[in-house]
C-alpha cells in the first residue's frame, strides 16, 4: 500500500499489526495532530479511527475485484491528550457481503481509552 502523500504520511499515522480482521496503528500526538488548545483533534482522532478500519476492511475482501469505502462513522472522545502517542486497535464486529462494521478503540501509553469509535465500511465492486 503506497501511503506516500496521503492523510496517513500527513498525519504520521503508522500500521503497527494487520492480520484478518484486527489491526493496530498508532499516531502521534504533536503539531499535525493537535487542536488550538494543544489537545489532540478529534477530526484527527476520527482520521486514525477510518484508517484502521480501511486498511482492516480492505484485507477481507477479494482485492482484484472489491475495494472498500467508508460509509459511516462516529467517535466518543473520552479523555484528552496533550502529547505523547496514540494506539488504535480495530477490530471486525460484522463482516457482510456489502458491508463490514468495525469498533476502533484508541489508547493511550498506558492503556486509557481516549476515544471508541464505529466505522462502517462499504464494499464496492471496482470499475
Amino acid at each position: 500500500m503506497n501511503i506516500e502523500n496521503t492523510l496517513i504520511q500527513a498525519l504520521g499515522i503508522e500500521i503497527i499489526t494487520l492480520e484478518k480482521g484486527k489491526v493496530v496503528a498508532t499516531m502521534p500526538v504533536d503539531e499535525r495532530t493537535r487542536q488550538p488548545f494543544g489537545l489532540l483533534h478529534g477530526g484527527a482522532s476520527v482520521a486514525l479511527a477510518e484508517t484502521v478500519a480501511s486498511i482492516g476492511a480492505f484485507e477481507l475482501v477479494d482485492q482484484a475485484t472489491e475495494v472498500v469505502v467508508g460509509l459511516e462513522i462516529n467517535a466518543n472522545h473520552i479523555r484528552a491528550k496533550k502529547d505523547g502517542v496514540v494506539t488504535a486497535i480495530g477490530t471486525v464486529l460484522h463482516q457482510g457481503r456489502t458491508t463490514m462494521v468495525w469498533d476502533i478503540k484508541l489508547v493511550d501509553e498506558q492503556d486509557k481509552l481516549i476515544c471508541v469509535s464505529r466505522c462502517t465500511m462499504a464494499v464496492i465492486k471496482r470499475k
